[in-house]
């Protein structure tokens, strides 16, 4: 069995997601599964040509009204803080209907849509299917939720499971006990129906359920990415302290980035803030070259997914339009972010990665932005910040005049040590940092900072 997570936390082992969503309306299940539509091709036989043939009344016959799909509730949770930027990309994604929730946000979708936004969406951590939602009592009542939820249109007895729990303001004693009222729920059921319960996998799972509780309410979704969705296949290598990748295409989103002006990260490390803002700037969906969970369940339509990719693919851009320019004292850094850029597909010319010191580097064009992930914390004494922060604005006030700055750090003092105002700072957790993200306009440098 899954281990139960920590209250308001969905559980992965390979990271820390933050809360799980605060609300859950109740799914809608009038509407029966989405199929390949259905169209009757069924034409009148002509007869005019055929003199000699025998006459035969021929019934006009109704096309039969294709199937309006069936509509899901979603939830898709986002690193706390980027909420409102998770909400703005599922609404340009053509999800109108999508609503800001606690480290997340909520949307509707039939399944092709959801396949969509697990491919396309940069921000979110997962796309989950709201399967049941209903007040309980009692832990037992979690069991007879999870048993009453039709389970075998997704997976069965074949397929591995895995089951997780999280819980925001739960009067629960034990989620542990939770978690395991849920997966006998389903494994009941299915043993009921097919003769045979599902193994559990922890590891790689065929299909992974959640389990989350708030107050005297239980909700079960169904996880439709597998794997988180910040992995997009092509970050092998990593440097000290890596950004997770949706959380770097958050700060591009939430810096104002235009993806055709120029972009400059002075301390790169693994490469990740440029590759992302590379795959956004030509049209990369982020999902084009992972798997997914949807794709391990039951009556998954290949050849529907196939035609899915193919169109992103085809729409791709062939160059980019700015430079993208990254720094990095450490030569290692330097080559982990060329092999991620390579895996990337990215061509050697798309992003230039250059051993260099922040403090000495210069602007490639006369405006554009400069979105970076310095280090901090543990990762520097207290004297070396200090210097750094120091020389650092010095170099931008001489050389990046007309700039704009973003900078993620969990030293909240660094507008005051570099004498720069930020008009704008974001709270953003990396991992379980507490963060903020500065955003100052650079100016020339005076007389007081030369």
């Amino acid at each position: 069995m899954a281990p139960a997570t920590p209250a308001g936390r969905f559980y992965d082992p390979f990271e820390d997601d933050g809360p799980a969503p605060e609300f859950a309306p109740e799914p809608d299940f009038s509407h029966e599964p989405d199929h390949a539509e259905e169209a009757d091709h069924a034409q009148e036989p002509d007869f005019s040509r055929e003199r000699t043939a025998p006459r035969t009344e021929v019934r006009s016959r109704r096309p039969r009204e294709s199937r309006q799909a069936e509509t899901f509730t979603v939830f898709a949770p986002c690193p706390q803080g980027m909420e409102e930027a998770l909400t703005a990309e599922m609404q340009a994604l053509g999800y109108d209907d999508a609503k800001a929730g606690r480290a997340g946000c909520s949307f509707t979708a039939d399944w092709s849509g959801i396949q969509r936004a697990n491919l396309y969406s940069r921000l979110a951590t997962r796309i989950l299917v709201q399967v049941a939602h209903a007040e309980i009592s009692h832990e037992d009542d979690i069991l007879d939720l999870a048993r009453d939820t039709p389970w075998e249109r997704w997976f069965g007895a074949e397929q591995t499971l895995r089951v997780d729990t999280s819980a925001i303001k739960s009067p629960v004693q034990s989620l542990q006990y939770c978690n395991l009222r849920a997966k006998d729920g389903i494994c009941d059921r299915l043993r009921e129906l097919e003769g045979e319960r599902p193994s559990i996998d922890t590891v790689r799972p065929d299909a992974r359920v959640h389990l989350f509780l708030t107050g005297h309410t239980a909700t079960l979704y169904l996880d439709t990415s597998g794997e988180s969705l910040f992995k997009r296949g092509w970050r092998l290598d990593k440097g000290e302290a890596p950004l997770r990748e949706n959380l770097a295409a958050g700060m591009l989103a939430l810096a104002g980035w235009d993806p055709a002006a120029p972009l400059v990260d002075p301390f790169c490390g693994s490469g990740t803030i440029l590759i992302e803002a590379a795959w956004i700037a030509l049209g990369v969906p982020p999902g084009i070259s992972r798997p997914f969970g949807f794709e391990r369940l039951r009556d998954h339509d290949a050849y529907r997914w196939r035609d899915l990719k193919e169109d992103a693919r085809a729409r791709i851009l062939p160059q980019l339009d700015a430079p993208l320019v990254g720094y990095d004292v450490n030569p290692q850094a330097i080559e982990f972010a060329r092999n991620n850029a390579e895996r990337a597909w990215l061509t050697a010319d798309s992003i230039r990665f250059e051993v260099g010191d922040a403090r000495h580097v210069t602007a490639p064009a006369d405006h554009g932005w400069i979105v970076t992930n310095p280090p901090y914390g543990e990762r520097m004494g207290a004297e070396q910040v200090a210097d750094l922060w120091r020389e650092w604005a010095t170099c931008l006030k001489h050389n990046f005049a007309g700039w704009q700055l973003h900078v993620i750090t969990s030293d909240l003092t660094l507008p005051n040590q570099m004498r720069l105002k930020p008009k704008r700072r974001v709270p953003l957790h990396n991992g379980s940092l507490d963060c903020r993200l500065f955003g100052f306009e650079l100016v020339a440098a005076g007389y007081r900072d030369a």
